[in-house]
């Protein structure tokens, strides 16, 4: 069920949805590297030397086809011009610092946002708080719960857009986020209770 964040509308990844997300990706050579938004479902492991753009979206196309891959999708009319992904701890278990956050981890949470990714003609016109929304909507719409999130902490410092795929603290803090304790170097853990809808 698509929702509106004027001007845009943001609808799950699904099926229908695949087409619209398969050419942003692909305007895109396949995101970072060819990932295809592929990298945070995945335990690492010997056979991630597999990994090639055609592996990882034929891997993604699978998993959203049965149901284990979700992102709010923003449209600008037909075309997808950005997402967020989210998912279960189960659904996404590969985080960075996973070591340290597991040993300082008290409570697990119900849901994880892990990226997103704007469209280069789209970025700096607040696409990525629209994708945001969009996915705490679905999340809500899902059965809400606690939401994490890994953002970058900055600290004053200035960092190039290209690497802020996991946003910033000032990003969530704005949604209502708070911070709960570092995670690495320059990240950090975010925390939001999401009511059910």
């Amino acid at each position: 069920m698509p929702s509106t964040v004027a001007p845009y509308r943001v609808a799950p990844l699904d099926v229908e949805t695949w087409p619209a997300f398969s050419r942003l990706v692909e305007k895109h050579h396949g995101v970072w590297n060819g990932c295809w938004c592929t990298w945070f479902h995945r335990t690492v492991g010997a056979a991630d030397k597999d990994r090639t753009y055609e592996t990882n979206r034929a891997h993604k196309e699978r998993l959203v086809e049965a149901g284990k891959a979700h992102a709010a999708l923003v449209f600008d009319g037909d075309n997808a011009v950005a997402w967020c992904q989210y998912g279960a701890p189960e659904e996404l278990p590969n985080i960075y610092h996973r070591k340290q956050y597991l040993a300082e981890q008290t409570t697990a949470p119900d849901w994880r946002i892990t990226c997103f990714f704007v469209d280069r003609d789209y970025r700096r016109k607040g696409v990525a708080a629209a994708a945001l929304r969009g996915a705490l909507e679905l999340i809500a719409r899902s059965g809400g719960g606690v939401v994490e999130a890994y953002p970058h902490d900055l600290e004053g410092k200035k960092i190039s857009g290209s690497f802020l795929y996991s946003g910033t603290r000032t990003f969530f803090e704005k949604a209502g986020f708070t911070y709960d304790r570092p995670k690495g170097q320059g990240n950090c853990v975010m925390r939001r209770e999401v009511a059910p809808s």
